[in-house]
């Protein structure tokens, strides 16, 4: 099966070239130009290499807590059904799976009562409840 291959050029020192030479590096597709030594750019090298991967974070809240933002599920954008997601947390979750209760972009309203079948999207907040 014929996987797609990405890459990122990261161009490093750009605190050492002029604004000129920066210009004709915009040429260069999938390129991230950064000063390492200086922190310049990360954040847009960040931002490329998650996009590339395509990654989506889903959020976890425990009943009664507020989302615990400092460890999201990290999940391939292909498979981001609350089964999935259940899936990515252990394998028996959706054996005593109800329903979820869903915060975010693929809610209708906050929250949502979903199913198994719901599809998340970047930065929804899941809670679930079990049988």
């Amino acid at each position: 099966r014929y996987q797609r291959r990405v890459r990122v050029y990261v161009l490093n020192k750009i605190d050492s070239i002029s604004v000129e030479e920066l210009d004709l590096l915009d040429s260069i597709p999938h390129y991230v130009p950064i000063s390492a030594h200086l922190e310049w750019n990360l954040d847009a090298l960040l931002e490329k290499i998650w996009e590339y991967l395509d990654l989506v974070r889903i959020y976890t809240k425990p009943r009664g807590q507020i989302p615990d933002y400092e460890a999201p599920v990290i999940m391939r954008s292909t498979h981001t059904t609350v089964e999935d997601f259940c899936n990515r947390l252990h394998k028996g979750i959706i054996k005593q799976f109800k329903y979820a209760l869903v915060w975010g972009s693929s809610a209708k309203h906050n929250p949502q009562k979903v199913g198994k079948e719901h599809k998340l999207n970047d930065e929804d907040i899941v809670q679930l409840v079990k049988k």
